[in-house]
């Protein structure tokens, strides 16, 4: 068998194995993804010495890129949701928009004003928000919430400028920006809120059970209609679990901030028992018959604000070539969800107690590892595929005159998205594959760059750390992630094709 057919035959069976091994099987993700990365390093060009300084190069890489940005926006995520401010956030999306609107308004925010965020950010930023407002949408509202949450994170990526996978394929192609970002934004938007619209569509059709589909952790709204009034183990509406001896607070529908719960108590004295009750508490612990206090709406939501606008203004700063190292320093992602996550810590200082808030920072971290560690695997992962050479193989296996060239490019970018696991790598390449003749094709460049972007969303999956993000910060099974992020990032990659061909028309 030729070397290039012996490749694409282990890489198929390597990420189909990963698959079957985790919904079929059952097997533990992270089990999975590191004995099918092991099983292709080992059958491939990599080679036994070379795969375990893969999986160590590329788990770094990752890391690099995302351990610190996670681990503070989910500390960022639980101390909003602990001061309330998630769930007031809600309630006021739901009163302005309508609930039949919000996955909509989801899906065309992120892919069109919040595309200067990084995607992995943004997905840690927006996901605590998704997960409250999906059980107000009815028993798939979850799955509808993540579908749009995906159509506007991922579109906006690779459409609109200054997203970063935007930013590197017009950089290839010589695409000024501004161009990237008219055009791109007139193919970004209407292909994330036409996505969000057929995949709600097909949700209805699509059989959706939560004790396969969902993780085991149920959110409190969830169980507050299950069984109203009713006290519940297990995680609370933050997604997190309560300590042993803690009392189940009012959340949801059934509970306010002023609540009226109560509890019982039943106290034997010998043979004689009596029952008394006591008022119950609000979030945070305080008294039912105390006034909680809360911070006003518009101030509980800055620490979002703020890291959004540091990084916004980074993405400005360097599209106008502005040179300084105070604003490269307070911009760069790191330093502003530090920030953010900092700010929202004085703030919840204010209205809740230290335990309160010690327990919510020590539960996200604990939340923060299998994160990290499925996102460094695939990592290691996609460095193996790199190394076998996948890539190079995949390049010239095409010619500019196989197919028309904006089909070509998609067709590669797909190709390689499905291979790699790396949205802004595989639109690079393809890419990449016509930049020494797109200056000679009858098709203006930005176009070319619109098309790689667009094969570029077909078939996420194992391979790629978003897919694992998604699946942990949603609260998703490997099954249910794949009806929500694979099926809506694939539905966009078909039907953004289209319109850019449409555009193409009348170029």
């Amino acid at each position: 068998m030729p070397d290039e057919a012996l490749l694409f035959l282990n890489t198929t069976i390597a990420i189909v194995g990963i698959v079957v091994a985790i919904t079929w099987l059952r097997f533990p993700s992270v089990f999975a993804l590191l004995f099918g990365t092991l099983y292709l390093g080992l059958t491939t060009a990599v080679g036994a010495k070379g795969t375990p300084e893969a999986l160590a190069a590329g788990f770094a890489d990752v890391m690099g890129d995302i351990g610190i940005l996670v681990t503070f926006g989910v500390v960022l995520g639980a101390l909003l949701t602990v001061t309330n401010t998630m769930q007031r956030l809600v309630e006021a999306m739901l009163k302005i928009f309508g609930e039949r609107s919000v996955p909509y308004v989801f899906a065309a925010t992120l892919s069109s004003m919040l595309t200067s965020i990084y995607s992995d950010v943004l997905l840690v930023l927006s996901s605590p928000l998704a997960r409250r407002l999906g059980p107000r949408l009815g028993p798939k509202g979850r799955a509808l919430m993540g579908g749009s949450l995906t159509a506007g994170i991922e579109v906006g990526l690779v459409f609109v400028a200054p997203g970063v996978a935007a930013v590197a394929i017009a950089g290839i192609l010589d695409v000024p920006l501004g161009q990237m970002f008219l055009i791109g934004l007139a193919v970004g938007l209407p292909t994330a809120l036409l996505t969000t619209l057929v995949f709600a569509a097909l949700l209805r059709l699509m059989k959706w059970e939560p004790e396969f589909d969902e993780a085991g952790e149920v959110d409190e709204d969830d169980k507050s209609r299950s069984a109203p009034g009713q006290a519940h183990d297990g995680p609370d509406g933050n997604g997190f679990r309560r300590e042993e001896g803690e009392k189940a607070q009012p959340s949801g529908d059934g509970a306010t901030a002023g609540g009226s719960s109560r509890t019982t108590a039943v106290v034997q004295d010998g043979g004689k028992t009596t029952t008394t009750e006591s008022p119950g508490t609000a979030p945070g612990g305080v008294p039912l018959g105390e006034k909680v206090r809360e911070l006003p709406l518009f101030v509980a939501v800055t620490p979002v604000l703020l890291t959004l606008v540091l990084i916004a203004g980074g993405a400005l700063a360097d599209a106008m070539s502005v040179d300084s190292a105070a604003l490269v320093f307070l911009t760069d992602p790191v330093v502003a969800i530090l920030l953010g996550a900092t700010l929202a810590y004085v703030l919840a200082s204010r209205v809740r107690s230290r335990h309160e808030i010690s327990g919510a920072i020590s539960t996200a971290l604990t939340q923060c590892g299998p994160i990290l560690v499925l996102s460094g695997i695939s990592g290691s992962l996609g460095f193996v595929i790199e190394g076998s050479g996948m890539a190079e193989i995949l390049g010239s296996a095409f010619s500019s005159g196989f197919l028309p060239p904006l089909l070509l490019v998609w067709i590669v970018a797909a190709v390689l998205h499905i291979a790699l696991g790396s949205i802004t790598v595989a639109g690079i390449t393809a890419a990449g594959i016509l930049a020494p003749i797109a200056g000679s094709l009858d098709t203006p460049v930005v176009l070319v760059a619109l098309a790689a972007g667009s094969g570029a969303l077909f078939v996420p999956h194992v391979s790629s750390n978003f897919f694992w993000m998604f699946q942990s910060l949603l609260g998703f099974s490997t099954r249910g992630t794949i009806k929500t992020h694979t099926i809506p990032m694939t539905l966009a990659s078909l039907i953004s094709l289209p319109i850019v061909l449409a555009i193409s028309a009348f170029q």
